[in-house]
């Protein structure tokens, strides 16, 4: 039985729990908890505030993947919340998550985190720059797109993202053991800057307080909104476990229980790391740095912990683009094998059973958008454009229990319907401060997002034609 499916054209099942669970962790932690504390304390200004904004966004997101894990139940193809789309809504909703999976979300994502891996390489190893006239020059008619800034750091997120789509081309197993190790790895150097800011950091707790107060742009409710943008970045890649539930063993059981408990466990390590960053350095400290793990191990160690902590970030951002790639170009391959988008990228490669051409398509488009932006701007993109679609993936637990009334579900969303109505409500209105206090970078999300409909009219119009002739 197992030579068959070895043989078989298809992808197949090969990633049990514990790597599940390690592939939700490792997408979710980067390089945003190294980088974006300096954002979230930058925005409220109050230590109890900042880490409340942690706490709130952590269990928001608990309550994405609680609702997630229900559908997860029911809907265990590879393609994640582009199957749950065409399934519960229609192909055109199924396919504009798809395509902004595609040209912005997932390779956006991929992209962000390499450029952090550049980053922190070019910390440890000082990478080539170009003149300043040339890293100043922009492309006319769009925008503030600097592609040969920082080139050297550029060019070493390139090749992350080579190597690891490369890595993935190999096989599932491969991916997947990858992802394994460098979350091993990152949570271990996690581990080590708690420990050594907990015992030996001389730090103080008075920086802890005061634990409530306004923000000084006087704004808390808009403060914590512009905030959440940072920490929601640092949960980002938790539902990514449902792009490849088609190789996943026992997927009825092992997606949900990765979803619930592979978030839980960030949850834990982002406030517990944020205390002891918050333990060595005061809230004003933080907000003016741009490397704050860096920072913070310099102050307890010296020098040498700048080197330790380029070393532990390359190691996390490596680890997470990898578990990206792995898991984002499952969509692709599922709206090509749908006949929603270009045929060829749901082939399936005949000797590794991975979509060999979803990857290289995702691989070539990730590096462009590597060279169009800041880690910045592009996780912008990211979080305004995924939040619509969790928002939107959210209400369709309700449409699930209309359309499947007497399915014998072995999981159900704990404080149905409150929990993923209160999500819907919380994800809604973060979508909306989004756009009111980040409009540009909001807009470009929206505008990349619609674009999507002209293609999507284009290859259904094809699908309709090609099932008239039959």
């Amino acid at each position: 039985m197992q030579s068959d499916q070895a043989n078989a054209p298809g992808l197949l099942r090969q990633i049990g729990l514990v790597s599940a669970i390690l592939i939700v962790v490792n997408n979710v932690i980067g390089s945003a908890i190294f980088l974006t504390p300096k954002n979230v304390a930058a925005a409220v200004n109050v230590p109890g505030v900042a880490i409340g904004v942690w706490i709130f966004t952590g269990l928001l997101t608990l309550a994405g993947a609680l609702t997630n894990a229900e559908i997860a139940n029911e809907i265990t193809d590879s393609g994640g919340q582009y199957v749950y789309f065409r399934v519960l809504f229609k192909d055109w909703m199924g396919f504009l998550y798809g395509w902004t999976a595609f040209i912005v979300y997932q390779t956006g994502t991929i992209a962000s985190v390499a450029i952090a891996f550049g980053l922190y390489f070019d910390r440890l190893v000082p990478l080539p720059h170009l003149s300043a006239s040339l890293e100043a020059w922009k492309l006319p008619l769009l925008g503030n797109i600097f592609p040969f800034k920082d080139i050297g750091v550029k060019f070493a997120a390139i090749g992350a993202i080579s190597v690891l789509t490369a890595v993935n081309y190999f096989g599932v197993r491969w991916g997947a053991f990858v992802s394994d190790v460098f979350t091993y790895m990152k949570l271990a150097a996690i581990a080590v800057i708690v420990g050594l800011a907990f015992t030996i950091g001389h730090g103080s707790t008075d920086h802890f307080f005061p634990l409530w107060g306004s923000p000084h742009s006087g704004s808390l409710l808009a403060s914590f909104g512009v905030a959440m943008i940072a920490t929601l970045w640092a949960y980002e890649g938790w539902n990514n476990i449902s792009f490849v539930a088609g190789e996943v063993t026992n997927p009825k059981r092992n997606v949900p229980l990765a979803l619930m408990l592979g978030t839980v466990g960030v949850i834990f390590v982002y406030v517990v790391t944020n205390l002891a960053y918050l333990y060595i350095l005061p809230i004003e400290e933080i907000a003016k740095s741009n490397l704050v793990a860096s920072d913070v191990m310099e102050r307890i160690v010296g020098p040498m912990g700048g080197a330790m902590i380029a070393a532990a970030v390359m190691v996390s951002t490596f680890g997470t683009v990898n578990a990206t790639v792995l898991t984002a170009a499952r969509v692709t391959y599922a709206m090509a094998k749908d006949k929603l988008f270009y045929k060829p990228l749901g082939d399936v490669t005949p000797k590794y059973h991975t979509p060999g051409k979803s990857l290289i398509v995702q691989g070539v488009w990730a590096s462009l958008l590597t060279l169009s932006g800041t880690y910045d701007q592009l996780f912008t993109y990211v979080i305004f454009a995924g939040w619509i679609f969790y928002a939107l993936g959210a209400a369709g637990i309700f449409l699930l229990r209309k359309k499947m009334p007497n399915a014998e579900r072995s999981y159900g969303v704990p404080g149905y319907p409150i929990v993923p109505s209160l999500f819907i409500l919380v994800a809604t209105w973060f979508v909306l401060n989004t756009l009111v206090e980040q409009t540009a970078d909001s807009i470009v999300g929206l505008v990349l997002l619609l674009l999507g409909v002209p293609v999507y009219l284009y290859y259904k119009k094809n699908l309709t034609a090609e099932q008239a002739t039959v």
